[in-house]
């Protein structure tokens, strides 16, 4: 895997996956674009919620929604890496199994989702969920 980054000008990157992909990242306090660790912290909810989805649509879960919702806390000083992160989705279905989400979400947490699993071996990582019913 390849990508490339490139200084735009003020505090603006654009990053150019090998996909071919625009990402525009900025550092400033008016950015115009995420930072790169929300880009990191994003980047762990949509890998779990690729797998949770996924888990979910197997087991025939009559699913209308699925959001993570992503809080971290961050070290007070420099390097001000992430120190704790927690992964709360909320599925939103018809008649959906807080079995099945349980099991999708640790099957993601535990074997499948690449980012958080890379990530946790420098930073705790929690998951929680919700089921609600209808939508």
């Amino acid at each position: 895997m390849k990508a490339s980054v490139k200084w735009v000008g003020g505090d603006t990157f654009l990053g150019l996956s090998n996909s071919g992909h625009n990402v525009v990242f900025d550092a400033g306090a008016d950015s115009a674009a995420p930072s790169p660790m929300e880009m990191v912290l994003m980047s762990a909810g949509s890998c779990a919620s690729v797998d949770v989805v996924s888990i979910l649509k197997k087991a025939k879960q009559s699913v209308q929604s699925v959001e993570v919702q992503l809080t971290a806390q961050r070290a007070d000083s420099a390097p001000r890496v992430f120190t704790k992160i927690n992964l709360h989705f909320v599925v939103t279905g018809d008649n959906v199994s807080e079995k099945h989400l349980a099991r999708a979400v640790n099957l993601s947490a535990e074997k499948y989702c690449s980012v958080a699993l890379m990530l946790e071996k420098a930073v705790e990582i929690t998951h929680t969920h919700e089921v609600v019913q209808g939508g």
